[in-house]
């Protein structure tokens, strides 16, 4: 990667939908080498998926958990990714070893996952942050 491919980055983070002949604009340079560069980067898994960000008047929290040493984080995780309200995992160093991104409909749903989450015998213990704002960069 290098400084081309992080602006074509920062560009897309900002908007995924951004048109490759904006991108081409903004950085200086063509529309195809935009694309190419986009292309490569899936193919390389730098970029792994596009996504949006929405403002559904939900509950969103992050759900932080820790599990037992001998436990397969990477399973786990898998398996709380296909939860429903679970937007993102990410597996993170620090007292805790997973985080969850929550979108509930209310306080309820995200007791509920915290419930769901606690019910799961790998798990030692959870924390949980309620998202009260939220700003793209």
């Amino acid at each position: 990667m290098d400084d081309l491919d992080r602006q074509i980055l920062d560009i897309l983070r900002r908007d995924a939908r951004t048109p490759y002949t904006e991108i081409a604009d903004e950085v200086g340079t063509s529309e195809g080498t935009v694309r190419n560069r986009v292309e490569r980067m899936m193919d390389d898994d730098v970029i792994e998926r596009f996504t949006i960000s929405t403002r559904t008047g939900n509950v969103q929290a992050m759900l932080e958990i820790s599990v037992a040493v001998d436990v397969d984080t990477k399973a786990v995780s898998e398996r709380m990714a296909e939860w429903d309200e679970v937007d993102f995992v990410w597996m993170v160093s620090g007292e805790q070893d997973v985080v969850l991104v929550v979108d509930a409909a209310d306080t309820r749903g995200v007791n509920d996952l915290i419930t769901k989450a606690r019910d799961q015998e790998e798990v030692v213990s959870t924390k949980t942050r309620l998202i009260l704002d939220e700003e793209l960069g």
